[in-house]
């Protein structure tokens, strides 16, 4: 194919996706306006009555509480026979549902995981009244429809209860992660996320099934991309998958944000300050602002969120200010903010439009300079005050545009489009590395510059589900992934190519199978077919890489991925499983590029380039039994060409080695009674590489790949209807590795919080490292052993807030 026709060809790709976008909005937008002037209106004054349609009783609520963003949940056979004689009613919908039900043998109960459950009356009730979880959640994540108890693999959903609860303590959203999730590595408590692994391997983040992660020039910034504010739940897989694409060989996080559950205008607004226990000054002080709004008029229904926040100075236990990565950028000392629209409008009972816009950016106020620590003398890193000498503020600025359509009843199947865009800038500081001097501009060892990157993906995600096949035993769901990938890397002072513009285009069709040959029996497989390809010019390496000229290619891949598993329920409440499913990624591919440093070299010959396919064995055993429920799980995680940073000569380059990592995860929950629970999750992790070529893996993985074996605990409390608490314990057991300057030294850490509801608002007391726990981070210690980046851990903090619904 020809130049000319395969860039006519990605032109008009990226033209359809726009257009669909543009148009899409302006046919929201333009009935936004008389929407607008309808709520202004006297004759229109009075809210529009709420209306559940005569029918089919299951029918009914299906529709009624797709529409009012219920996620409900039952067996048809318990409404087979039943028919709904149609209600309305100036309520909300949770209350309308009720009403409908009075007259019925049926209820509506609560489940833990933020979703609801059709049971008939008193069958599932303890002795002390609380509705049993039945754990029937639909994960959107998994794209077929699965629920949560039929997954072959570990599925954790954090709700919006435990959300907030965490960021009652601290609003950083890698910090809630690592709080909630052992296996996922500790928080950095920087905006730089390097090290972060989930499973010893890349996560890969998304918003509503955006991706926000950046493999092909792995920045390590993809954790701060939205604010927890906006966020509903959490998914999460545990384990390489390739259900939506690249970059998924650890597992996926799946931020699934806020919607309209309200018919009226609701409004919530809510403070927050943060201040250390000691040296409180201006320049320690953190606080945050938001505001949201939801409603919804006729088929239109909106959410918006915004969100301001200053973060100050970190103290450590000793009260002294806690280093500042100037060049990889901070969390302390920045600003943020989060601007959030969602709007829906249901084109009919089955099928809905909706668009989604997040713009988020934190950006350093540069009032501190990080100081060079001593490692071997145990001195950490520092700040003092005062601007870095050269470059500007490093930032992240995201902005994630979503387009969806639903239609549920596409001749029986369930058809879902998706349109995105995602435009991603990350700034570094400025430093006088040694892979940016160039004596041509300035003496060796003075030259500052400061890199940024930029990526732009486009992309489009099809899938159809036909659920009843033979005798509704059998779910299908097919679909098309479409994505392209626009990467580079500046010098920005001195105006340099670092990593060359690189375009990655991706399509991918798959098909997955749900078979349910009896009701003890889940039986699930899958195919995916990776159609990849990249493009690169021919460029020339900066001079700390001898400069060379580096001829451009499109290499391309294929590679067919696969995923198979069983769940079999031994009772009704107990069950095992087994899984192997394939992940799907690539290396830091701009960290390839720009490390070339030999003349002579081509794109298209390049083996760093070739993919990354993980393979990922798991068994496992889950309880779920009120008063408590119990899940344990072994996994080994295999890639022949695996990718690992190493650190030569100043420089971090890409290594491809065979990888093997095995571990095991476990997880309790006990209702102690309808006031009090305990939970506790634990995480065992060790992995080898291939660092001599024998084929054979003989050197430990370091902090930087695996996260050390950790083991979390909390306890909830609901004492009334008005007083809650929250106690929590992590810790991170010591570890040591073949280089002895990474030895890890374990910590421990207690975060707790009270909540008190007010007669107006709810206030919150949070205290973080309740017992000023003194410590270096884990990626301090045992991720790679740099002065730069021996920081010490954040000591004791009081956060007070308030917030007000209206």
């Amino acid at each position: 194919m020809s130049t000319r026709k395969k860039t006519h060809l990605k032109t008009q790709f990226q033209k359809a996706i726009s257009t669909t976008l543009t148009c899409s909005g302006l046919i929201i937008a333009s009935g936004i306006s008389p929407l607008t002037l309808a709520q202004e209106a006297p004759s229109q004054s009075v809210q529009q009555p709420l209306k559940i349609e005569a029918g089919n009783l299951g029918n009914a609520l299906t529709t009624f509480a797709a529409r009012h963003n219920i996620a409900l949940s039952f067996n048809s056979t318990l409404t087979r026979d039943l028919q709904s004689k149609g209600i309305s009613g100036n309520t909300s919908p949770i209350e309308l549902i009720e009403q409908l039900l009075s007259t019925t043998d049926l209820e509506m109960v609560p489940n833990q995981d933020g979703t609801y459950s059709l049971v008939e009356r008193g069958q599932y009730q303890t002795t002390d009244n609380q509705a049993i979880n039945l754990n029937a959640m639909v994960i959107q994540t998994s794209r077929s429809n699965t629920k949560k108890e039929d997954s072959p693999q570990v599925i954790t959903v954090i709700n919006r209860e435990q959300i907030e609860e965490q960021l009652s303590i601290s609003t950083d959203s890698s910090q809630a992660l690592s709080n909630l999730l052992p296996a996922y590595s500790p928080n950095t408590q920087k905006l730089n996320n390097s090290s972060q692994t989930f499973r010893g391997r890349s996560v890969l983040y998304m918003i509503d099934g955006v991706p926000q992660s950046n493999p092909i020039r792995e920045g390590s910034r993809s954790a701060h991309t939205i604010d927890l504010s906006m966020v509903e739940r959490i998914e999460v897989i545990h384990g390489a998958t390739a259900v939506h694409g690249l970059g998924a060989t650890g597992g996926i996080i799946n931020f699934i944000t806020k919607s309209t559950r309200s018919n009226k205008l609701k409004q919530h607004v809510d403070v927050q300050m943060t201040t250390p226990t000691e040296k409180i000054s201006s320049d320690t002080l953190s606080y945050k602002i938001g505001y949201q709004a939801e409603g919804s008029q006729g088929d239109f229904d909106y959410l918006v969120g915004l969100t301001n926040e200053v973060q100050g100075m970190y103290l450590d236990a000793d009260g002294n200010y806690v280093g500042a990565a100037t060049v990889r950028g901070d969390i302390m000392d920045s600003k943020s903010y989060d601007a959030f629209v969602k709007l829906g409008y249901w084109l009919g009972d089955d099928q809905r439009l909706e668009l989604e816009v997040n713009k988020y950016q934190m950006k350093g106020r540069m009032n501190f300079t990080g100081v060079d620590g001593d490692r071997d003398n145990g001195v950490a890193t520092s700040s003092v005050k005062g601007t870095p000498p050269n470059g500007v503020a490093p930032y992240n600025d995201v902005q994630t545009t979503s387009l969806f359509y639903t239609d549920s009843d596409l001749d029986g199947m369930e058809f879902k489009a998706q349109a995105f865009h995602q435009d991603f800038e990350g700034r570094y500081g400025a430093s006088n590395s040694n892979s940016f001097q160039d004596t041509s501009i300035a003496p060796s060892g003075t030259l500052y510059d400061q890199s940024q990157n930029q990526s732009e993906k486009i992309g489009a995600k099809f899938s159809l589900t036909k659920n009843d096949l033979l005798d509704n035993t059998l779910s299908i769901t097919t679909g098309l992934d479409l994505l392209q990938d626009k990467t580079s890397q500046t010098l920005i002072l001195t105006n340099r190519t670092y990593v060359p513009e690189t375009e990655y285009t991706n399509y991918a069709p798959f098909i997955q199978f749900e078979y349910k040959p009896t009701e003890r029996l889940v039986l699930q497989a899958g195919v995916r077919d990776e159609h990849a390809k990249l493009d690169v010019g021919t460029y020339q390496t900066v001079a700390a890489n001898n400069g060379v000229t580096v001829n451009g290619g499109s290499p391309s891949f294929h590679e067919t991925v696969y995923n198979a598993g069983a769940v079999f329920k031994i009772t009704p409440a107990v069950s095992v499983f087994t899984n192997y499913s394939q992940g799907f990624g690539m290396p830091d591919v701009g960290r390839v590029l720009r490390g070339v440093d030999i003349a002579g070299q081509d794109v298209d010959s390049l083996i760093d380039l070739s993919p990354i396919v993980t393979d990922n064995y798991e068994v496992g055993f889950r309880v779920n039994r009120h008063p408590y429920d119990f899940e344990l799980s072994y996994y080994e995680s295999d890639s022949d060409l695996g990718s690992r940073i190493v650190e030569e000569n100043g420089l971090y380059i890409v290594k491809r080695e065979k990888k093997e990592i095995q571990g095991a995860e476990a997880s309790l929950g006990f209702q102690l009674n309808k006031k009090h629970k305990l939970q506790a999750s634990y995480s065992f992790i060790q992995g080898k590489s291939d660092t001599d070529g024998d084929g054979k893996v003989e050197t430990k993985l370091t902090g930087a790949d695996i996260s050390p074996n950790r083991l979390v605990t909390s306890w909830n409390a609901n004492w009334n209807e008005k007083l809650s608490s929250l106690l929590q314990v992590s810790h991170a057991f010591s570890r040591s590795f073949d280089n002895e300057d990474l030895d890890f030294d374990g910590y421990t850490l207690v975060d707790a919080s009270i909540g008190y509801k007010l007669p107006v608002g709810k206030m919150n007391v949070s205290v973080a490292n309740l017992l000023n726990e003194d410590y270096f981070t884990y990626y301090s210690q045992a991720a790679y052993a740099n002065d730069s980046f021996y920081f010490k851990g954040r000591g004791r903090t009081v956060t007070l807030a308030y917030g007000l619904d209206f």
